[in-house]
């Protein structure tokens, strides 16, 4: 459910009426029961909240919304629209029971509505994110985040268009001491994957046509703006390109993007953020997808946050958490076969959390 005190509980009813969500999967909602039912009324929607004990108890549809309520009960009190630590630790309690269910394949993927990343940390929880925290749940080692995008008004490549980050959530002073040609290389590769499952989807027998982003403007002049392409990127470009992957680059960010939504790459492997955020959310913020690759899990998510100057004013978009759910459901169904997933169990016990339902 994420954060409580967000957008994330009326995107989750709102998309809920949805026919195409539950074509999809059957869905099954792990928060606060209470809440939910308050955005219910905030919609003004027929919809019934049930509780429910266990995924294996999930009777879902249209009208009606299974819960595993988790957490404090605290967290029902958290004003709206406002950073509070109940609401973080809200969060934290679901995501932490998703994770659960999931490494015990009790469920078959996990969708996240957004997290307050100041009240995740309020409530004692110091991860930059959603990636790095389900990252250290999972005992992951190379994990990414993607921004996916399969809007054909706006991306015209028939796999849509993915963007991975080589580095995510820290200062920018930060990513040239993390940039290195190992963590480039290893992007390429999660981006390579998760792209060629949705090749498989179509039956396009190619692989994917990747293009990796420069650090510097016009991607250094050749050293006179910065050497780091020639010295970190293009060896990680080379290496994958010598193992058989179809990449390119580093390319002038720029012109790189309008060149990929027109059709002419599949993902981009951006060095930094909002390097690669700024330009997919351009495209389309309400259409984009978040997809943690490298975990052992499935996971999507909506590309947007908590939205505190919309929420629980009834104005939220829907199309991010219905998009988010339609990908997790294809990806699940790569489950036994695709390197988005990966095979590993975490290397240390997930932190118990405080759950109505206890996964055997």
């Amino acid at each position: 459910m994420g954060d409580p005190t967000g957008v994330g509980p009326e995107v989750i009813v709102g998309a809920w009426h949805a026919a195409a969500a539950h074509h999809a999967a059957r869905l099954v909602v792990l928060g606060r029961a209470g809440v939910l039912r308050r955005a219910v009324s905030l919609l003004n929607s027929q919809i019934q909240v049930v509780d429910v004990a266990a995924p294996e108890e999930i009777q879902s549809g249209v009208d009606i919304l299974p819960c595993i309520s988790c957490g404090n009960a605290a967290a029902d009190r958290a004003p709206p629209a406002a950073v509070d630590a109940r609401g973080g630790q809200a969060a934290y309690d679901a995501l932490l029971l998703a994770t659960e269910l999931a490494l015990s394949q009790r469920l078959d993927g996990v969708v996240t509505a957004p997290l307050n990343k100041t009240a995740l940390r309020a409530a004692g929880h110091v991860y930059p994110g959603h990636t790095e925290l389900l990252t250290d749940l999972c005992g992951a080692g190379q994990t990414a985040m993607m921004l996916y995008l399969n809007d054909r008004s706006v991306v015209h490549g028939r796999v849509g268009l993915g963007v991975v980050h080589v580095t995510l959530h820290m200062a920018l002073r930060d990513i040239f001491q993390q940039l290195n040609t190992d963590a480039i290389r290893a992007k390429i590769e999660l981006a390579d994957t998760v792209i060629q499952s949705f090749l498989d989807d179509l039956g396009e027998s190619r692989r994917p046509r990747l293009a990796v982003c420069a650090l510097n403007p016009h991607a250094g002049e050749t050293g006179l703006f910065g050497d780091e392409e020639q010295r970190i990127i293009s060896p990680a470009v080379r290496s994958a390109e010598e193992d058989g992957l179809n990449v390119q680059g580093p390319f002038p960010t720029d012109t790189l993007m309008m060149r990929a939504a027109k059709g002419e790459f599949d993902a981009v492997v951006a060095m930094y953020h909002d390097q690669g955020h700024i330009a997919l959310k351009l495209l389309g913020l309400h259409r984009a997808v978040n997809i943690t690759l490298g975990l052992p899990i499935v996971r999507t998510s909506v590309a947007h946050g908590t939205a505190f100057d919309l929420a629980w004013q009834g104005r939220a978009e829907t199309a991010g958490m219905l998009e988010a759910i339609r990908v997790a459901a294809q990806l699940a169904r790569h489950r036994g076969r695709s390197p988005v997933v990966k095979n590993h169990a975490p290397s240390v016990p997930i932190q118990r959390s405080e759950c109505a339902a206890e996964p055997s």
